[in-house]
């Protein structure tokens, strides 16, 4: 049976440093939030010329954060493969204490911040949202009033939209 994995090219050569965070992020958070290691691929001497990564280096490192597989490949020098907001991953919360939490762990560029949008040390952009905004986004008699609540913000407050859902 095939796997779906999404592939995320660290150019920098810290995707083990990325994929180590991550587990140990997701694992620590509150709620039932799970993250496992995976396999780990040496980089083999025909590797070398090609990508400039040394022979017996981490090439990739695979984990599986809530249950979405990740591989994080250490891939070189390629500016076209540099990591930016065009793709983010939405990790869904119940609570405020979810929310605060992973906001902490994984916002470290302010300038990116926006709407429970942040990207992390590694250049990943992350959603941080509380599960229940996509319900109240598809209310039509909601999503005005939710919408204006969450659009000024950087990291979310699940009680103001709350309280701008019950308008």
């Amino acid at each position: 049976m095939s796997r779906l994995i999404t592939c995320l090219w660290f150019i920098n050569n810290n995707g083990e440093e990325a994929v180590n965070y991550y587990v140990e992020a997701f694992n620590s958070a509150p709620g039932n939030h799970v993250a496992k290691l995976g396999d780990i691929t040496m980089a083999p001497k025909a590797s070398e010329e090609v990508s400039g990564i040394a022979e017996g280096s981490i090439m990739t490192a695979e984990c599986e954060l809530d249950g979405t597989n990740f591989m994080f490949l250490n891939g070189g020098q390629v500016e076209q493969f540099k990591l930016n907001g065009s793709t983010s991953f939405i990790i869904e919360c119940e609570t405020q204490d979810e929310i605060d939490f992973f906001w902490e762990k994984l916002s470290a560029a302010p300038e990116a911040e926006q709407c429970g949008w942040c990207t992390d040390k590694f250049g990943v952009t992350w959603q941080i949202v509380p599960r229940i905004l996509d319900e109240m986004m598809r209310d039509p008699k909601k999503a005005d009033a939710v919408t204006a609540a969450f659009m000024p913000m950087k990291k979310i407050d699940l009680e103001t939209i709350r309280v701008a859902g019950k308008t």
